[in-house]
């Protein structure tokens, strides 16, 4: 039996859950992995333990890096004061790290030197320190205004009360490394920046702004390595600042790149240090359990956002948490995308307020996106026009031979909607196999591409087990002229080609959404509820016909978070949601036949589906053997 989805089991809501006593926080849920690991990667101070964190935008990445250094020790004994002192040659500054507040002391000590206050073997005595010894000695005799006595300090952490955090926005190599100005002594020109003041604690980076400046990239690990050196080997020199080299400050700086999987595996790909100095790798999860805990926990976000909003009811609530899995993709699932869910709430408030209430409800959410779905239907609502006045070719009913209505997501911006796509299979002996017509326009990409191939292989594995597959198949997405990629669309593709190869007329009520494998094996695919409210849509627009419908793989029932109205037409009976498991149950809803198993002979009935596909491929291969 094909089994058609009820209204009942459409429906998802948080309507029995109460949040009275819930408190308004802010505080990272659903991260718990990541949280660890970048903790540990935080509290460790081995050369190479620096951070890359990625995940999505909203999902309180940096939120979270914050909340971590909070966490840590206050303990700043470890941190040091840094200073730039004269060098010989003019060029090559050296960096000497002193205690916590004593640069300014030893600045002092060259005073009453200056002064013939005291010796240089006194301060070196005081001091007990090799480069100081060593610096010392290469002062020259003093005179008036000679800069060979004076410091510059660049770190002064004598006031600091817990380890330096560095946001850098806007990195570039002025901003991160500093400069020298011109016109001064060497040592008195450096001018340090936020990676140097970030010495002894943390320095934050958008990771897709660094990675996009090749040379800025290459400059940041250059300084990691000189910082690794400088702390073994004092004598390491630093970069160029026009003609003076400061030597590098010795001290670790942590470099937190807060960036996405993409910029992540970029820099693995064309980096091979990059492993070797970014060691802790934490990725934040786009979705979360829907457990207790985390939907209260998304319900204390929320109230922290709405704190000064109109009074919020908790049906608001269940209604945002309804669009939280809408987001996730999955009734079981929450999105950790918080800030998108704060936007919603901030837009049903004005929605409220606009409206005249003295509460923020459900019904203001709802308001809410309804007015999103209205602003960034334009698209939509011009190719449903299209299908209406006949511009865009597409049959919502009768039925047709190698025509499958396949479903598409159209992206634009924040916004997606999805929309129905003719596929269509020309079939006739020859022996190019399946033709991919998007590809061959340049208009398919590499996962299409795939997913075309797979199902060459269906054709063998399934059918011709005892003549060679000999045939001409031409695939085509009518009237599209965008680039067309993923493999969702195979199952529609597969049956197309199916009723082109059998002849076999099909029905152009139901649209199809699916992933296949080479063995037949149905796969869920994304964007479902997009799929299925846009054919919905579409189907509306030239009128429900009461039969109207969807196939989707049964792994994707997970998944279906549906709108209002697609939920009242299924339950009046005005649209069907029908969710297989096996590839022949699409097939015969849409062929009316039934599929047929084979005989002891290896034969399907005749009369099956599954025959008239079997006998056309043969028919296929002996045409071709007759031709050549």
């Amino acid at each position: 039996m094909i089994r058609e989805l009820s209204s009942e089991e459409l429906t998802l809501s948080y309507s029995s859950y109460s949040f009275d006593s819930v408190m308004p926080g802010t505080r990272i849920i659903g991260q718990e992995r990541a949280i660890g690991l970048l903790s540990l990667g935080l509290r460790t101070d081995r050369i190479g333990y620096n951070i890359f964190l990625s995940g999505d935008d909203g999902s309180g990445r940096l939120t979270a890096v914050l909340e971590e250094i909070e966490r840590l020790d206050s303990d700043t004994s470890h941190l040091h004061d840094v200073a730039y002192a004269y060098s010989p040659d003019g060029t090559d500054p050296v960096a000497i790290a002193f205690g916590k507040g004593m640069a300014h002391e030893f600045q002092e000590d060259l005073g009453r030197l200056a002064r013939n206050e005291t010796s240089a073997d006194e301060i070196s005595g005081k001091w007990h320190s090799e480069k100081i010894a060593s610096f010392l000695s290469t002062l020259p005799p003093y005179e008036a205004d000679n800069d060979a006595y004076k410091l510059n300090i660049v770190i002064d952490n004598s006031t600091a009360s817990k380890r330096p955090t560095i946001i850098e926005t806007h990195p570039s190599h002025k901003s991160l490394f500093g400069f020298a100005e011109k016109d001064r002594a060497a040592h008195l020109s450096v001018r340090i920046g936020s990676y140097q003041r970030a010495a002894g604690g943390f320095l934050i980076l958008n990771a897709e702004e660094v990675a996009e400046d090749e040379e800025l990239w290459k400059t940041l690990r250059r300084y990691i390595e000189m910082t690794h050196r400088a702390i073994t080997s004092p004598g390491v020199q630093g970069e160029m600042m026009g003609s003076v080299r400061p030597r590098p400050i010795p001290l670790n700086t942590k470099v937190i790149l807060i960036g996405n999987e993409a910029t992540y595996d970029k820099l693995m790909e064309n980096d091979g240090k990059f492993i070797r100095y970014f060691r802790i790798a934490p990725e934040f999860d786009s979705t979360m359990d829907a457990t207790d805990e985390n939907i209260k926990g998304t319900v204390s976000y929320l109230k922290a956002v709405g704190k000064d909003f109109l009074p919020i009811k908790d049906s608001a609530f269940s209604e945002i948490l309804r669009h939280s899995s809408w987001i996730a993709e999955d009734r079981m699932k929450l999105s950790t995308e918080l800030s998108l869910l704060g936007d919603l709430l901030e837009e049903a408030n004005d929605e409220a307020v606009l409206s005249g209430k003295d509460t923020l409800d459900g019904d203001a959410v709802r308001k809410a996106l309804c007015n999103r779905d209205f602003y960034a239907a334009l698209s939509e609502e011009k190719i449903n026009s299209d299908i209406k006045r006949g511009d865009m070719v597409i049959s919502l009913d009768g039925m047709k031979v190698g025509i499958v209505n396949g479903l598409a997501v159209m992206d634009r911006g924040t916004s997606s909607f999805g929309t129905p796509a003719v596929i269509s299979v020309a079939a006739a002996p020859g022996n190019e196999g399946i033709v991919n017509i998007e590809h061959e326009a340049g208009l398919s990409g590499g996962i299409h591409d795939k997913g075309l191939l797979i199902l060459e292989g269906y054709l063998r594995h399934r059918y011709a087990r005892t003549f060679p597959l000999s045939i001409y198949a031409g695939i085509c997405f009518e009237q599209s002229y965008a680039e067309v990629d993923g493999d969702s669309a195979s199952l529609a593709e597969l049956y197309a080609l199916l009723s082109a190869i059998g002849e076999i007329p099909i029905r152009q009520d139901i649209a199809v959404t699916g992933s296949v494998s080479q063995m037949g094996a149905l796969q869920p695919v994304g964007g479902i509820n997009e799929k299925i409210e846009g054919f919905f849509n579409a189907c509306r627009t030239v009128g429900l016909t009461g039969f109207q419908g969807v196939i989707i793989p049964e792994q994707n029932i997970s998944s279906l978070i549906l709108g209002e109205e697609v939920e009242d037409a299924v339950r009046d009976g005005r649209f069907h949601i029908y969710a297989i498991n096996e590839l022949d149950e699409g097939m015969e809803l849409l062929s009316g036949m039934k599929r047929g198993t084979r005989d002891r002979h290896a034969a399907f009935p005749p009369g099956s589906f599954n025959r008239k596909v079997e006998d056309g491929l043969r028919n296929l291969w002996k045409y071709s053997q007759e031709k050549g």
